[in-house]
């Protein structure tokens, strides 16, 4: 049996062991996301693709929730960049500790230039548990398609209200965070083959693109595989969320400033900036 068909059953079992709790109760969020690169795990290429995203996640009272979205890169192509859909579980042990399971497809046209077109498969497990004073999250990555790879990710937040503004429905908030992100870069392998696919199309690998080592010189393809197999430390991660809520609105301007510990892309960048803007609304 294909693996994306036995996940989607096994999720749907799970919906129907749940079914019984609570599933009358329903609710639509609505996304919209704008965000000055791209990244996958803390890793981005030498080009930089900031984007706009929208995303829809109608979720049950038992937990279970799907999702489907997709994303423009501003600077490449006419067409949508990536489109996915997604199934998932979550439940709350107590009001200290949760725990989810998903799946999500990515749909990616052909010549794709981003590093996670590789990997069109992905299954996330997670948890959070709420301290005293800050928020732990752990998760676990699955990535899988023409190549595989395996994510960990840790973060520690903490969210401060600012107050109100214009009158008590108007909140405001940040939640500063930190978060450490591991794993393979198998993916990479054939993103730099992807790459040099289309420099040669623009003529004599001379495309915007720049250039895409490891595909002539055999020494150093061999030196990129071996890289690529090892579980190592990808980025640290710092971000500074700001957040304004009223009513089933929120609103967000964000900053994440990160240090890169992969050393493949030697033209890339080690420290890395992202500003964000993102919309929500709740039905």
């Amino acid at each position: 049996m294909n693996i994306r068909l036995l996940i989607f059953c096994l999720f749907l079992v799970i919906a129907k062991a749940n079914a019984q709790q609570d599933s009358t109760k329903a609710t639509l969020t609505l996304a919209a996301m704008y965000n000055s690169n791209i990244s996958y795990y803390g890793q981005v290429t030498a080009e930089k693709y900031p984007y706009v995203l929208f995303n829809a996640t109608l979720r049950f009272h038992n937990g279970l929730y799907f999702s489907g979205g997709g994303y423009k890169l501003l600077n490449y192509g006419s067409a949508i960049s990536e489109t996915d859909l997604g199934i998932g579980y979550d439940h709350d042990f107590n009001d200290k500790f949760t725990a989810g399971l998903a799946y999500t497809h990515s749909f990616f046209p052909a010549n794709s230039p981003l590093l996670q077109a590789s990997n069109s498969n992905n299954i996330n497990a997670s948890g959070a548990y709420q301290w005293p004073w800050l928020k732990t999250d752990l998760s676990l990555d699955f990535a899988f398609g023409k190549q595989r790879d395996l994510f960990l990710s840790l973060s520690n937040s903490k969210e401060i209200e600012l107050g109100s503004i214009f009158n008590e429905n108007n909140l405001l908030s940040i939640t500063p965070a930190i978060e450490i992100t591991a794993g393979t870069t198998r993916f990479y392998e054939t993103y730099i083959i992807e790459k040099s696919k289309r420099q040669n199309s623009n003529g004599n690998g001379n495309g915007k693109s720049g250039s895409a080592p490891g595909i002539i010189n055999g020494n150093t393809t061999e030196t990129i595989e071996n890289s690529t197999n090892q579980f190592q430390l990808l980025a640290y991660n710092f971000k500074l969320p700001l957040n304004w809520s009223t009513g089933n609105f929120l609103a967000e301007a964000s900053y994440q400033f990160s240090i890169l510990g992969n050393r493949n892309q030697e033209d890339v960048k080690h420290q890395q900036s992202f500003f964000g803007l993102a919309v929500y609304y709740q039905f």
